[in-house]
């Protein structure tokens, strides 16, 4: 299985970038994030990303798990992210189920 694997240092903007893209292909979305600093902009490029797809007729969400992963010969725990799709009715969409920030992503 592929992962995104996401650092502390990646572009929250591009991650999400790369979920929306690969969710409209129809190809699975997988993460990979070691340390807090990496969860923490995963979880913002999810946000991110369900501002390019609802508009769109999708929308997504995550779940976590915990996985040891070797890294230069080192065991370390990784936390993977399985993002799920859920199509959604654009035309029966209520925008005022959502906070104003989320109106302002879209």
């Amino acid at each position: 299985m592929e992962f995104l694997k996401v650092s502390s240092k990646s572009s929250p903007a591009s991650v999400a970038g790369a979920i929306a893209g690969m969710v409209k292909d129809g190809v699975p979305v997988n993460m990979q994030c070691v340390g807090a600093g990496a969860v923490n902009q995963a979880i913002k490029a999810m946000a991110i990303a369900r501002g390019f797809l609802i508009p769109t007729g999708y929308d997504i969400s995550c779940a976590p798990v915990f996985s040891d992963i070797l890294i230069n010969g080192e065991s370390r725990t990784a936390i993977r992210l399985s993002v799920y799709v859920h199509r959604i009715s654009v035309s029966n969409f209520d925008a005022s189920e959502f906070t104003d920030d989320f109106k302002q992503v879209c």
